[in-house]
Formats: structure tokens, sequence, C-alpha cells
């Protein structure tokens, strides 16, 4: 088993990365809602309380059990976790007349304090909390100061229990990265042994245990999530994973078969399925972007299933779901509100009476290009931008026709060829080109015209959840802007998109 930090999530926005930051320390942790605490076995190394959306102080506010924790494992309450261990002990928490948002610094720091040893003088810090704690109790001490905050930061003596009322997991926070490894290294002794040699040694010994001489199918997309987890499954079953590679006749350019290509130099046992007609006459007269999207992912089970079912005795379906997936279908308030459907969580039909194995499920997207690289991945596949399930059906605004696809496909892929052949692809994380629901007059030769408008965007992000807009250089979008619409029949005119995530998303529908 594996050393574990455990992260007991409030409700906060940032507690992914609060344990982004842990793994970047080579330590394993976990998330789980506050409310759903699992049992410490004796691998487990410390405990995390999130921030919360929530006032120590509101009626509905989160309470968290203690009992078994404080004063056996190493406990550290960030924000709202704070300031919730400095109340249930006697403290005085209450609201701040003047909300405390924003860049902030140390102005004491009590350096004998193992988790605020090696932090610089005058540190930043990042404050974003409506409460605060005004008084501690008679047990607990002050290892942290602001201007404007007094118990920036507390321990309670004889236990390692300690409270900030700062996020040290936001950039802003710049030893952030610090004090969280003072944390999980010095008071709660984690060895910093999680690689991603460990975890691939690991999973493979775990998936030969698990699968045995069982056969699986794997829906491989062409995208990096998919394809790490067919290569540790192949590396682990060998011929006993069958992988299927579905054209929806949604892809980019050229891409169904330069992938399939691939995929077979890897060794890989997959077969391709040419299903182009099949999707694109059931997303006949569909413009509603979730409609679209639960067309796309319907029809793709059902052609997948067929392909399955030709596969005799198999008993595994593998997914290539990540752990950002698996939050977000066990957050702490239930599962969010619909922003789209594309998650790999659920939404399996029960006809297929398959087991689910998910070796990547533990794995930000980031890491999982780690483990790819770890596995020699091909740069064709490993470096490839995010791609959506639903491929270009969702970047086509409104009603998707084979003529609206075939013009996509081509600006798309003058635009992404464009970034290689300029060194730009590998510094954006995700690039895309959209056909918009809009007509635009335009003036060619001598002749007026009115035809379509697309749009392109580029965005860089570590793990999709934020994401801001690259600026690409100006000589480069007019030529790309030139060749499109000279090359493109039915596109004269082209824009760029310049908002971030938030507000906007990376994809347009």
């Amino acid at each position: 088993m594996q050393e574990t930090i455990i992260i007991l999530d409030l409700g906060s926005q940032y507690t992914q990365l609060i344990a982004r930051r842990i793994r970047e320390l080579n330590i394993y942790c976990k998330i789980y809602p506050f409310n759903k605490i699992p049992i410490l076995s004796e691998y487990v190394k410390g405990i995390i309380l999130s921030g919360s959306p929530f006032s120590v102080c509101d009626k509905e506010a989160p309470i968290p059990a203690l009992d078994d924790i404080r004063g056996k494992y190493p406990l550290l309450g960030i924000c709202y976790g704070a300031q919730f261990i400095a109340k249930h002990d006697g403290g005085k928490v209450m609201h701040s007349a003047i909300r405390e948002y924003g860049r902030a610094n140390l102005t004491y720091i009590e350096r004998s304090n193992p988790l605020m040893q090696s932090l610089s003088d005058d540190s930043q810090v990042w404050m974003s909390h409506g409460d605060t704690i005004l008084q501690l109790p008679e047990t607990f001490q002050i290892i942290g100061s602001t201007s404007n905050v007094d118990v920036a930061g507390f321990q309670v003596h004889g236990e390692p229990t300690y409270g900030i009322q700062f996020h040290p997991e936001v950039y802003h926070t710049t030893e952030g990265k610090q004090l969280l490894k003072n944390f999980v290294t010095g008071i709660c002794g984690c060895s910093q042994n999680w690689t991603s040699v460990s975890f691939i040694d690991t999973t493979i010994r775990s998936l030969k245990e698990k699968l045995g001489n069982d056969k699986v199918v794997l829906g491989l997309s062409g995208g990096v999530d998919s394809s790490v987890a067919a290569l540790l499954l192949h590396r682990s079953i060998g011929k006993n994973l069958f992988c299927i590679f579905v054209d929806n006749g949604l892809l980019r350019k050229n891409e169904f078969q330069s992938v399939l290509h691939s995929y077979k130099n890897m060794g890989l046992n997959v077969k391709g399925v040419d299903a182009a007609e099949i999707f694109l006459k059931a997303l006949k007269g569909i413009s509603d972007p979730e409609e679209k999207r639960k067309i796309i992912g319907k029809t793709f089970i059902d052609v997948f299933d067929k392909e399955a079912q030709h596969i005799k005795e198999v008993k595994w379906l593998a997914q290539g779901t990540i752990y950002p997936d698996v939050i977000e279908s066990v957050s702490v308030n239930g599962p969010s509100s619909t922003i789209k459907s594309h998650h790999n969580v659920g939404g399996l039909p029960n006809s297929m009476k398959l087991k689910v194995v998910e070796p990547l499920n533990t794995l930000f997207k980031d890491e999982v290009r780690r483990i790819g690289r770890a596995l020699n991945m091909p740069p064709e596949i490993l470096n490839r931008h995010p791609f959506p399930g639903p491929g270009l059906g969702i970047r086509i605004l409104g009603e998707i026709t084979i003529e609206k696809v075939k013009i996509l496909q081509e600006v798309d892929d003058i635009f992404v060829s464009s970034l290689k052949e300029n060194n730009l692809y590998n510094g954006i994380w995700q690039a895309l080109a959209v056909l918009l629901p809009v007509h635009s007059v335009g003036v060619m030769g001598d002749e007026r015209t009115y035809e379509n408008v697309v749009a392109l965007r580029a965005v860089g992000s570590t793990d999709g959840m934020t994401a801001d807009w690259v600026r690409l250089p100006y000589n480069f979008l007019a030529k790309i802007s030139n060749d499109i619409i000279n090359k493109v029949k039915g596109v004269n005119r082209v824009v760029y998109d310049i908002s971030s995530k938030p507000p906007a998303t990376i994809e347009w529908e």
C-alpha cells in the first residue's frame, strides 16, 4: 500500500489544487467529501481540511467529524478548516468587517514551528475569506500573522494540529509549496516515493492480479487518457486487451487513419470502425449542444457495444477515466449541475454486463502525460492537445452537416498544422477552430460574398480546470487568417477568441 495524505473536501473551489500541489511533491493523496471520511489505515500519514464557500457561523456550515483524527494524525486546516478547528475548541470566529481577499504578507513567522520553517521574511500569501479568527483558545499558539490578520496561522499545543487562514495551494502564495512540504514531509513523515515509475510498477501488478486471464475491451479515442490506459493494460495482459477505435465522422482531417496507424505501431490489438454515416444520420436536424452530446454518446455506446459483442467471453470494460472526473461525480454537495455531458464516469448500458477497470482514475491530466512519457508513448499521441469525445460536433455551432464538417476539418488542419510548423503547438494546452452559425459579408475579387465565419481559440492551462487565452503573434494570426480564407471555400472571415476560463469554457458548446 502507498503512503497517503487524505484531503477532506468542504466544498472549496481550490480542493483539487491542494491535491495537485501535494502530488507535485511525489506524495500520493486522495480527496474525500468531509461527510464520507474513509476508514483510516496505517498508511494514512496526515489529514488536510479544505476551505469552503460556507461561513463557520452559518447554520448549514459543514461539520467534519474529527474525533478519530485529532491528536492521532497530523491535521492541517486551510481557511475554513482552520476557522472550524478554532471555533470547535472554543475560539472566537466572526464575520470580518472587511472581506479579506487578495495578496497579503506575513509580518510575523514563528520560525521554530515545523510548519513555518524555511519561509522568507514578508512571505506573500493569498487570503480569501469573509470570516476571521478573532481569538484563539488558550491551548493554541499563533505561528503566523499579517498586518491585518493576527491569526494567520496557529498550532494546538501538545498535538500536531495546525491551521492557516490563507491558501498555500494557489500560485499567489509564493511559498505555499514549501509550507505544504513542511507539513507532508516534516510533520507527516511522507517519503516522497510516489513517482511515475512506482505508479507504473504498482498499477501493472494490480492489473495482473485483478484481471488474470480475462479479456478486456477498451474504446480508444486517439487522446492521451485512453491511450495511456491502453498501454498500461497492454503491458499487463497483452493479447487479452481488445481495443476499438470508432470514427464518428467528427474527427480531425485524416485523423482516423493516422491515429489507427500509430496505435498499431505501438503493438496494440486495435480494430478501426468507420461509423461516420451512422453518427451523422443520428445528428440530422439537431442543434441543441446538450442534445448533440447525448446523441453522440449514445450512438458511440451502440456502435461500441455491437463491436464488443464480436469478442467472445469478454469480461471487462476499460476506460480512461481520470481523477477530476471521479472527484466531480462524488463532490461534497453531490454531482454538480450539468455543464456538459462528457465524463466517463457512469452512463454505461446495463446490457453490456461488463465489470469496469479504470487504471488512471487516481491521476490528474498532467500526471497521465508523465506516465505516458515514462511508457515511451509516441510524441504524436502523448503531446496531442485534448480533443473532446463529441469531436467537431461541439465545434460546429448549430446543426451538423457533412458540408460543415468538411469546412471545419480544413480550417482546423490549417490552424493546427501552422502551430506545429511555427513551434507554437507544444506551448499550448488546447487549440481549436469553431464554425459559427452566422454568415458574414465579404468581398473576393470584384464579387460580394456571404459566407461562414470561423473562430480560432488557443488556451494555456495545466489541467483544463482554468485556462487563459494564448497571446499568439499578430503576424502568425494574420497569415493564418489569410490562408484559411484563401484555401477554404465557404469561409470569408476569421476571428480570434480572447476569453479566459472562467467565465468562458474552453469549448464553445
